[in-house]
């Protein structure tokens, strides 16, 4: 990644003024030299860079936070702006579905589809002194029940700037899955032919947020195809006739806004001129005779073949769920925001490495990576490295059920000398828990690790447990051991559940154990919370209440920029990281989870018995279910881990 150094007679470098938060260009005048600052504002995590001669700083949000402006610069008020939803979840648990439509993607920023202009880019965006609040879509989840379809994608802002989620992929045939920001892939009709796929853009937005869904084929008395999702940037492909491959989802738009084109902390690859910073594209649709392939953004793969479930979309890319073929549909990958501006100009120099969104605080040099990429340095580099670890954490549980587990957590320091380029892994969250009627599998899967493959050795930080589901639906209530354990689901001993499920233990130093949950008659039964790097999960106390999830960790004092926001809310402030999700609950409340883990849900039924989601980077668990079987038990997903690496500026 390449920098500035400060041109003339200053002899002080850029790196001091990125330190003090301002990056500056020196200019003679009559009276000696004169500072131009650019705007100052807190928010996200912090990616400063260059292009040409420009110096930037973007601040980049995958989860909900703040933007908030405390001064204008010398530059002016403008800022450029990101703004994704989450993508639609794929369809086709019955026969085969269409694919998840891209959330809807709005930026002033000229974007390439293809090496072609892109249309999306709107006007100008200038900004006073005050807070702008910013909202982080979630993917929509892919069908999980015979028939069924998924659904949309959640809507994402900054300020007065709203991208609507994505459309939800047709289940089975004779649906055309749903409008959104892009539209959902459709099926062919009953008794056979060709059917549309649905409409993007939508609510309309002027220029497009994103593209339509493609239709699906069904050649009656043979297999159905299903089409692809809309992409940003492309319509979802349409099946001409069946049977037939699925249909590939529609490619996304490459805007590079976070870093130079190349930077891997933000976005897809398109692995065509192997460049990041790729949103919103279009699940591939399913088949029996080939795979729709997901739109570059991120869109996830339909599956190709009897029975198999679709991929789900990368994270923070806002793209669409692959589609299943009997089997459950992909999730939609979670929205993202960044907002860039300018905050000085300098001439040509070289960073010490590049890799991650990079910033300055404390006299150090701190690489943030939210996505898997490689930390690379020159021969020149020989500096002691502080680094910081968190793997993925484990998702909640389905029906009244328990926590997901946190990641682990992994910080101390090790001298390097360049060169090197090492492999940066971050693990992705598990998945939340389905809870059917009379089917098993409501346990939340296990989180992912997140690693850093230094020259001396892998250091890992292994991902947390999933939340234990219903002993009532086939499964046995434990929950899951991980880094942290997952808390256990309601034990009901008067509908012969036997033996009692146990709670989740620890497997890593920095984890602990999962909570119960309480061995009630409905309704007076809830989930036990997730374990936390702080602090074991809470047991579910009586009364239908959830047990709370395990406190978090704070981050070294080395990583608590007060310009960035990384990091959750926690005992002594901000900066904190793997905590366990809350255990679901039947009556309420759902258990609260810790340091961005998910609430559990409460029953019985409804929208809100969803355990929530833990945030995205924070290695925390996901809620558990609440309510019953067949009702929206499902458990939130795990939230992924972060690596953050710092060295002496």
């Amino acid at each position: 990644m390449a920098f500035k150094s400060i041109q003339g007679s200053a002899k002080q470098s850029l790196l001091d003024y990125f330190v003090s938060g301002k990056a500056v260009q020196y200019h003679s005048a009559e009276k000696g030299y004169q500072a131009l600052q650019g705007l100052t504002a807190t928010g996200g995590v912090i990616s400063d860079y260059t292009g040409g001669s420009t110096v930037y700083r973007a601040h980049i949000f995958t989860s909900s936070g703040t933007f908030d402006v405390s001064a204008i610069g010398d530059y002016g008020s403008n800022v450029e702006y990101l703004v994704v939803a989450g993508g639609g979840g794929g369809g086709g648990y019955s026969d085969a579905g269409g694919g998840g439509g891209a959330g809807g993607l709005r930026t002033n920023l000229p974007g390439v589809v293809d090496a072609a202009a892109n249309p999306l880019t709107g006007s100008a965006f200038p900004v006073s002194v005050s807070p702008y609040p910013v909202v982080i879509g979630a993917g929509g989840v892919g069908a999980a029940a015979p028939g069924a379809q998924g659904s949309n994608g959640v809507d994402s802002s900054f300020g007065s700037i709203t991208s609507n989620g994505g459309g939800y992929g047709a289940g089975s045939y004779g649906q055309t899955g749903n409008t959104g920001g892009s539209g959902g892939g459709g099926t062919g009709p009953a008794p056979g032919g060709p059917g549309p796929g649905s409409s993007g853009n939508t609510p309309p937005t002027s220029p497009p947020q994103g593209k339509n869904g493609g239709g699906g084929y069904h050649a009656f008395g043979s297999w159905i195809s299903g089409g692809g999702g809309g992409g940003a940037g492309q319509s979802g492909t349409t099946v001409p006739s069946s049977p037939s491959p699925g249909g590939p989802g529609g490619a996304g738009v490459q805007v590079a806004i976070a870093g130079p084109p190349t930077f891997t902390g933000v976005g897809a690859l398109n692995p065509g001129p192997g460049e990041y910073q790729w949103f919103a594209g279009g699940g591939g649709g399913a088949s029996n005779t080939g795979t729709g392939v997901g739109g570059v953004g991120g869109g996830g793969n339909g599956y190709f073949g009897v029975p198999g479930n679709g991929t789900s979309a990368t994270y923070a890319t806002g793209s669409g769920g692959g589609a299943g073929r009997s089997g459950k549909g992909g999730g939609g990958g979670s929205g993202i925001v960044v907002v860039r501006y300018q905050i000085g100009t300098v001439q040509t120099g070289t960073a010490k490495a590049s890799g991650g969104a990079i910033s300055y605080y404390g006299g150090k040099t701190i690489h943030t990576f939210t996505s898997t990429g490689t930390f690379a340095a020159p021969p020149s580099f020989s500096e002691s490295v502080e680094y910081f670890i968190v793997g993925g954490a484990g998702g909640g549980g389905g029906d009244r059920a328990g926590g997901g587990g946190s990641g682990a957590l992994v910080t101390t320091s090790t001298s390097l000398s360049g060169p090197f380029s090492i492999s940066v892994t971050i693990g992705a969250g598990g998945q939340g828990g389905f809870a059917l009627p009379a089917a098993s599998g409501l346990v939340g899967s296990n989180g992912a690790s997140s690693s850093v493959a230094f020259p001396a050795g892998t250091v890992t930080a292994p991902g947390g447990g999933g939340g234990g589901g219903s002993s009532t639906n086939g499964d046995s209530g434990n929950g899951s051991p991980g880094a942290s354990g997952g808390g256990t689901s309601r034990f009901n001993p008067t509908q012969g559940q036997s033996p009692e499920p146990t709670r989740g233990l620890a497997t890593h130093p920095s984890g602990n154990p999962g909570g119960l949950g309480y061995n009630g008659v409905d309704p007076a039964d809830g989930g036990g919370g997730g374990g936390g790097t702080g602090g074991a999960g809470g047991d579910a106390p009586s009364g239908g209440v959830g047990g709370v999830g395990g406190e978090g960790t704070q981050a070294p004092p080395t990583f608590r920029n007060p310009v960035s926001s990384v990091g959750f809310p926690g005992p002594g402030g901000s900066y904190y990281f793997a905590g366990g999700g809350g255990g679901g609950a039947w009556t309420g409340p759902g258990g609260a989870g810790k340091a961005g883990g998910g609430t559990g849900g409460v029953g019985p039924g409804g929208a809100a018995a969803f355990g929530y989601a833990g945030s995205e980077n924070s290695g925390s668990g996901g809620g558990g279910g609440g309510g019953y079987p067949g009702a929206g038990t499902s458990g939130g997903a795990g939230g992924s881990g972060i690596v953050l690496i710092a060295y002496p500026s």
